[in-house]
């Protein structure tokens, strides 16, 4: 890590400011050829850390102005990265943002790679791995619970209990390693209800991070929720009545939603992948064939399903194959064009049997929507998590590393319980060190290190 890295910190387009973010032994060097103070009497070698200087940007040859910006100065090891850093804010566009971005390539630095100046921080041990995934994840974030959750994982909450159980089992490991060294002893016998007690607590620490992951996968990637009628039943009136925009075409035709059309929304807290899907009938073309059969296949794979139907009508096939297709599903019955003033009982009462939430609702008017986003919000209940109190997991990697990490204390309980030698039982418990130390970089290889880094944007 001896170059110097650069890159622009802020999204592309225009904007008030634009950051150019520097990194790496050489950076007030290369500092110095570009940047020169407002105050002459400033010498960058001289300049705090954790300080702001005034001043412009040159072009090193001509010395002509590029533009009036501010730089932040951080002296390493108190920096990001734990190396000298600079940030120049400038003014924002594309065009001066560049422009200065060259300045700091010809003069020295290379273009930093996707996340470089993160993998730095954790490669220099500022940040354990966990904490630098939560860093791209705080900034996808969609909702306000899924920004608490991963600011906690970078606060260093997940580390703290994944090092919590690590600790434990280190301290048993030189229990078991010193019943190894010496059997004349016959500490191998104390060793092991020890063990077993350690292995149950560690068990019960796993599995409630484990189960978090409910949670933590509906705050990363939202409640998949598909909405299902047949055509013209007002599935689409819906969608945009969720989203509060025009997104879908209504009309009178039936069968004018060919595909699906997604969009991530916010409910009451609750985030939701909304899916509207094609009319399910008999199709009347090869193309909408195709889409009515996705929408069948996603109604398998939703979290949630919002079955539309009309109350005024008796019911169809169609209708009794949504019935189907939906019964093992956790689904929301919407009995639509309440406003009409037409209920047909017969169908109302059918419906009732067969969903335990069903809402009377009128997409003209608006009816039952506030209903509908309260049973949303019921249903999945992330308000009653306390992000601030609970640790909950969102990444599916730290979900597979656990998963191994339990699979392997099972084993380690079976190997005591079957009289196995104590040696055998070390082994797996090493394992356990090393699919928990996965999750906070201990022990992990550089591919998966790579591949982790290789999904964050240009200067972070």
């Amino acid at each position: 890590m001896e170059s110097t890295i650069a890159a622009i910190a802020t999204a592309t387009g225009t904007g008030g400011i634009g950051i150019i973010r520097m990194s790496g032994k050489e950076c007030f060097n290369i500092l110095k050829k570009i940047f020169i103070p407002k105050n002459k009497n400033i010498k960058i070698d001289d300049v705090q850390g954790y300080t702001l200087k005034y001043g412009y940007i040159i072009d090193s040859e001509n010395k002509e102005k590029i533009d009036e910006v501010l730089v932040s100065f951080f002296k390493a090891p108190k920096s990001y990265t734990t190396e000298n850093m600079c940030e120049i804010n400038s003014h924002g566009g594309t065009l001066i943002e560049q422009k200065i971005l060259e300045q700091c390539l010809k003069n020295g630095a290379e273009l930093a790679q996707p996340g470089e100046f993160t993998k730095r921080a954790f490669l220099n041990g500022r940040i354990d791995l966990s904490q630098a995934e939560s860093v791209i994840d705080l900034i996808n974030s969609k909702t306000e619970k899924e920004a608490k959750a991963s600011f906690s994982q970078l606060q260093g909450n997940l580390s703290k209990k994944i090092n919590e159980i690590r600790d434990k089992l280190l301290d048993i490991m030189a229990d078991i390693e010193a019943s190894i060294d010496y059997p004349e002893y016959d500490i191998e016998e104390t060793t092991k209800p020890k063990l077993l007690a350690v292995l149950k607590e560690t068990t019960d620490k796993l599995i409630n991070l484990q189960n978090s992951f409910e949670n933590g996968k509906i705050l990363r990637d939202g409640v998949k929720t598909v909405i299902i009628g047949k055509p013209n039943a007002g599935k689409s009136s819906l969608l945009n009545i969720m989203l509060d925009e025009e997104r879908a075409i209504v009309s009178d035709i039936e069968g004018t939603t060919r595909d699906t059309i997604e969009e991530f929304i916010n409910i009451n807290g609750v985030p939701l992948k909304l899916i509207d899907t094609a009319g399910i009938r008999n199709a009347k073309d090869r193309i909408e064939e195709i889409g009515i059969k996705k929408a069948i296949d996603l109604i398998e794979e939703a979290d949630l399903v919002i079955a539309i139907f009309d109350e005024t009508k008796d019911l169809t096939e169609e209708d009794e194959k949504i019935l189907e297709l939906t019964k093992n599903k956790k689904t929301i019955a919407l009995l639509n064009k309440s406003d009409l003033g037409q209920k047909n009982e017969k169908t109302i009462n059918y419906i009732k049997q067969k969903n335990k939430c069903v809402i009377e609702a009128s997409m003209r008017s608006k009816k039952g929507i506030d209903k509908l986003y309260s049973e949303i919000e019921k249903s999945f209940k992330l308000n009653e998590i306390d992000i601030g109190k609970e640790t909950v997991i969102t990444n599916i990697r730290h979900k597979n590393q656990i998963d191994k990490a339990l699979n392997n204390v099972e084993n380690a309980i079976k190997t005591i319980n079957d009289m196995m030698p104590i040696d055998i039982v070390a082994i797996q418990i090493k394992q356990i060190l090393q699919d928990l130390g996965n999750i906070t970089g201990d022990n992990v290889s550089e591919d998966i290190i790579n591949e982790i880094f290789s999904k964050f944007c240009l200067g972070k």
